[in-house]
């Protein structure tokens, strides 16, 4: 069986354009499933006679200086609606610092910096849905 590496490409790219963990395509008797982890890419294809071909690129990230969600939820950058925001880019801040609030079930979960640095990125928007260990902001 002949892997199109184009359909593998896309689907790739669909998981970072819209944030995603994991994604499954199926196309008559071909069925190609994506997945990533914040360590390794894996994909998986499996074929119609059962077989089953797996590949896995392993992917170097530098996981020290970016802070995870540590929970699926809802993230909130500010206390309250309007009120201040808990970073801003720029902005150093130390270890146990709260950095936004993840609402889960109705509990707000606060987030703290798990080490001291500047606020080089935030990659979530207010009110945006968070998966578990998805990158919520990055420090230099």
């Amino acid at each position: 069986m002949k892997i199109n590496k184009n359909i593998i490409k896309e689907l790739t790219d669909y998981l970072d354009e819209f944030n995603l963990t994991e994604i499954e395509y199926t196309e008559k008797d071909v069925k190609v499933k994506v997945s990533k982890s914040s360590t390794s890419k894996n994909i998986e294809t499996v074929a119609p006679s059962s077989e089953k071909k797996n590949i896995r690129e392993e992917v170097s990230i530098d996981n020290s200086k970016k802070i995870i969600s540590p929970i699926i939820g809802t993230a909130y950058l500010a206390p309250e609606p309007g009120g201040k925001k808990f970073i801003e880019i720029g902005q150093k801040i130390k270890k146990g610092e709260t950095v936004m609030i993840v609402e889960a079930m109705k509990t707000m979960n606060h987030v703290p910096s798990p080490l001291d640095g500047v606020v080089k990125e935030i990659s979530v928007e207010d009110g945006q849905p968070v998966e578990f260990g998805q990158t919520i902001a990055i420090l230099k």
